[in-house]
């Protein structure tokens, strides 16, 4: 199998395999259209479900408890409160964690001992704290100044040293892609959003420009001379480097992905631990989502930008024509020997990078 992989790997690098990525764009921008607008319907109904440290207000954490029933607790506290909807959590095998609206100190007090009473626990095994919707805003302002100062830095970066505004600008289209895919995700599932998981949400932006510019890489090393030679259009020297460049995302991604599942799964549905879960749910959606934008987006879209310009769509309609022995304005070639295109241009066929025509000997 392991054998198997490294041929397809390497029939993708020299190009006896290619898959027209390039060429079926508008195939993967209505995906993610698509996938967009349910995001940002979500984002609306039913919307993300910020944590108490966005919001503010009282968390009691009652520990050693026998029986981890959750409707208990919110009789528990109705009781006292009438008018609260607590939200109450597992953490990890023996605790519970019952988060309310501000109550005020004899509130406190009342639930404590009515939750001691409730689980059949000591009065010191629940705490209480309250939190206060400041610190939540501060997180969120900062979450965004750091958001803006990234984008600005990446966009100078990339501009800078691919020489080429088109592929910062496919990159952070692609970037926005990702974190708004990720964000409704989140919101679908209904989790709290806590610190953990904006450091998520912050922490995917770098994987994907860092997955991004790699194929970026490879696509300016592949049309540094695609305008010098008739053969190939620039969008398919792109394609190829897109193919080369397809079975290092995929390990790479694996490779991420495995150990944040691990942290997710243990997190989620062994420890029960909320930092842990919420930070690796943002973390796994992410880089799953930018391993597919780098891919099926941010090439695709410099591609469309590029062949906006004139002499790359001059470049690309001589090419084409040149293949169906006519001009770039339809007329039909008169010369005989015709370039026609290559068995590696065809529709189902392969782009070969080795493929190069011959030189007449003089």
């Amino acid at each position: 199998m392991a054998t198997g992989f490294a041929q397809w790997g390497n029939d993708l690098y020299t190009g006896r395999r290619s898959y027209d990525i390039v060429g079926r764009r508008r195939r993967w921008y209505l995906i993610s259209i698509v996938l967009v607008v349910i995001s940002l319907v979500l984002l609306v109904a039913p919307g993300l479900n910020p944590g108490i440290e966005f919001r503010g207000g009282s968390e009691f954490t009652v520990s050693g408890v026998a029986t981890r029933d959750q409707q208990l607790a919110i009789d528990t506290v109705r009781a006292i409160a009438p008018e609260e909807n607590p939200r109450v959590t597992t953490v990890g095998g023996s605790s519970l964690r019952i988060q309310t609206a501000q109550l005020t100190s004899e509130e406190v007090d009342e639930v404590k001992n009515s939750l001691a009473a409730a689980f059949d626990v000591d009065v010191d095994q629940v705490t209480s704290a309250f939190v206060g919707p400041s610190w939540g805003r501060d997180v969120s302002q900062k979450a965004l100044t750091g958001l803006v100062v990234f984008l600005v830095f990446v966009t100078a970066v990339m501009t800078v040293y691919f020489r080429n505004w088109r592929m910062a600008a496919a990159a952070l289209i692609a970037l926005f892609h990702d974190l708004i895919l990720t964000v409704g995700i989140y919101a679908a599932v209904g989790w709290e959003v806590t610190p953990a998981t904006v450091i998520g949400f912050l922490t995917i932006l770098g994987y994907s420009i860092y997955d991004t510019v790699v194929v970026f890489d490879k696509v300016r090393e592949n049309t540094a001379d695609a305008l010098d030679q008739s053969q190939f259009t620039y969008g398919e020297k792109a394609n190829l480097a897109v193919n080369q460049t397809l079975v290092r995302s995929i390990n790479t991604s694996v490779v991420a992905l495995l150990p944040v599942a691990s942290i997710l799964v243990v997190g989620a549905f062994i420890l029960g631990a909320g930092t842990l879960r919420d930070i690796a749910l943002a973390l796994f959606v992410g880089m799953f989502v930018g391993t597919f934008s780098s891919i099926f987006i941010a090439t695709p879209l410099e591609v469309t930008l590029r062949e906006r310009e004139r002499p790359v769509r001059e470049h690309t309609a001589k090419v084409l024509a040149a293949r169906t022995g006519t001009t770039a304005d339809g007329d039909q070639l008169a010369v005989a020997g015709a370039p026609r295109a290559s068995a590696a241009l065809r529709p189902g066929g392969h782009l070969g990078q080795g493929a190069q025509p011959k030189r007449k000997r003089r």
